[in-house]
């Protein structure tokens, strides 16, 4: 029970910690990168000679494309701006791959555009020249970035993991009955009767395994012990299963060939704490045959 609380306590902490990296990751943009980029918008207004405009709030177009607007108008000059965008993104932990496109406001038409691309090469054109004043907006994007889904993977193996679990207890579990079993065996291996070993002792009652020696009923993990009565009993109803047992019988087997004589009222309650015991499993019952006597069905 203690392992399937900590595995269950494991399996939800691992979901959450899941959750939250999948959270942070779609949080576009994070405040570094919205920094970065209004750095590069006031860089590009400073070499334009504009010392008092303002950079406007940065747009989200998409998880990797980012606008950065203005207050008025500037001109520049794209080796400048490609310096400015080059510095600037360094210090950020975007992909190196990244692609650079000033449109104009209005025709949303673009003026100068350029990518950075590691694998496939640099494309940079129009560098010399010098651009006209005018109302522009700049977007970089960055190149998407394949990743193994590290996080999906985590969450995959919550299922995966208590199914394991359950198996494993499934198949390793041994219960008590099993344990006394194999204890059985290696009792009549060692023994120096010349009888021939048997491990015998011991009857399936539905889902319980009854061992008339050691006086027990064994339910998976639990034990149940019994007096010596109700051994007696269990084992007449054990042996004629579906068949009536006479209340004289019982009274013959368990108290009379001791010498001790009772009435059919102890065999009642006697039969009455069997029930008790071997209540665990409803499918192993033990009914009353008006007038004759009690019959075991299992």
């Amino acid at each position: 029970m203690k392992q399937y609380t900590f595995l269950v306590v494991l399996s939800v902490f691992m979901v959450v910690v899941a959750i939250a990296f999948v959270k942070k990751d779609n949080e576009r943009p994070d405040k570094h990168l919205e920094i970065v980029l209004r750095t590069i918008g006031h860089q590009v207004l400073l070499h334009s000679n504009d010392s008092t405009s303002r950079v406007l709030p940065i747009k989200t177009i998409n998880e990797n494309t980012f606008r950065i607007s203005f207050e008025n108008s500037f001109g520049f000059t794209p080796d400048t701006l490609m310096s400015i965008v080059h510095q600037q993104l360094a210090k950020t932990d975007r992909p190196g791959d990244y692609t650079v496109s000033v449109n104009e406001c209005d025709q949303n038409q673009t003026i100068f555009a350029y990518e950075v691309n590691r694998t496939h090469g640099n494309l940079k054109p129009c560098r010399g020249r010098v651009q006209k004043k005018g109302c522009y907006v700049i977007e970089i994007s960055f190149l998407a970035k394949k990743t193994f889904p590290y996080v999906w993977l985590l969450l995959a193996f919550v299922p995966v993991a208590l199914a394991a679990f359950f198996f494993a207890r499934k198949r390793t579990g041994i219960s008590a009955s099993q344990e006394l079993i194999e204890e059985k065996v290696d009792e009549s291996l060692s023994s120096e009767s010349e009888t021939v070993p048997t491990i015998a002792d011991y009857k399936k009652l539905g889902n319980f395994t009854f061992f008339e020696s050691k006086g027990i009923l064994c339910l998976h993990d639990e034990t149940i012990e019994l007096s010596d009565k109700e051994v007696k009993a269990l084992r007449l109803l054990a042996s004629n299963q579906n068949q009536v047992v006479e209340r004289d019988l019982l009274m013959k087997e368990i108290w009379e060939d001791d010498g001790v004589f009772v009435i059919t009222r102890n065999v009642d309650v006697l039969i009455s704490k069997l029930r008790k015991k071997l209540s665990a499993d409803p499918s192993v019952k033990i009914v009353n045959v008006h007038g004759k006597g009690y019959k075991m069905i299992a």
